[in-house]
């Protein structure tokens, strides 16, 4: 896989037509693309499929939580409109998890690979002890979340990139590992607890690294990109 294709940019835009100024502005320099829930509610299904026609790779990440086989149903509609990533919510359970994985697969053509949420980036040890009472410290709890994944048949799992390491050790090789909390030096953490710098994501064994803010708040998003892309090289063995 090259640096080119280890990036992708997330759209967190209100409107499609932001959406699709983005991509056709550094579409050349990255391949995939990251529609959340404030796109896909804002614009639906057309934002998948402008992605699409430029020539884009999309990962929709709607964080799919809920009963299996709603989350299944889920799953199986995502793949019929040609979504190559997609996130599901791995505290959902085994069964969840794995009618996500089986939906994913029961698909014609290429199937989307299924991600696992494991701790969300913005939460830190606090929250996770003190308000959702989880004794564990939150790496031990990522590793433990991916290890359900994993063994329910999902394709990978997304961690901060603190967790990466530790992930890549306690993982096969085979499994994806996504970060989000991505961060250039000097770029502002803002709602993110646990980040990293696009070397440092790589390094600990990242396989995609999602930015946001820093490529699409830029006053050149292709420049940024560019050299995202230049740091992710460089770190690649």
């Amino acid at each position: 896989m090259t640096a080119r294709e280890r990036l992708i940019v997330a759209l967190d835009v209100a409107r499609l037509d932001e959406a699709r100024a983005l991509v056709d502005r550094i579409g050349d320099v990255v391949e995939w693309f990251k529609i959340g829930a404030q796109l896909f509610t804002a614009a639906g299904p057309a934002a998948v499929e402008t992605i699409r026609q430029r020539g884009g790779r999309v990962f929709l990440d709607l964080k799919y939580h809920d009963i299996p086989a709603v989350v299944g149903s889920a799953v199986r509609e995502a793949g019929r409109l040609g979504v190559g990533l997609l996130t599901v919510h791995a505290a959902g359970g085994t069964a969840m998890l794995r009618a996500a994985a089986e939906a994913a697969s029961a698909g014609a053509g290429d199937r989307p690979r299924v991600l696992a949420v494991t701790v969300l980036t913005s939460l830190d040890r606090a929250v996770l002890h003190r308000e959702l009472q989880v004794p564990v410290a939150v790496e031990g709890h990522v590793v433990h979340l991916a290890g359900l994944a994993r063994a329910a048949g999902v394709d990978g799992v997304v961690a901060s990139p603190r967790e990466a390491s530790r992930l890549r050790t306690a993982l096969s090789r085979s499994a994806l590992v996504v970060t989000p909390g991505v961060r250039p030096l000097g770029a502002e953490a803002r709602d993110q607890a646990r980040v990293a710098t696009p070397e440092a994501a790589v390094r600990a064994g990242a396989d995609y690294l999602v930015v946001g803010r820093p490529i699409t708040a830029a006053s050149d998003p292709a420049a940024a990109a560019a050299a995202i892309v230049r740091e992710i090289e460089g770190a690649m063995p």
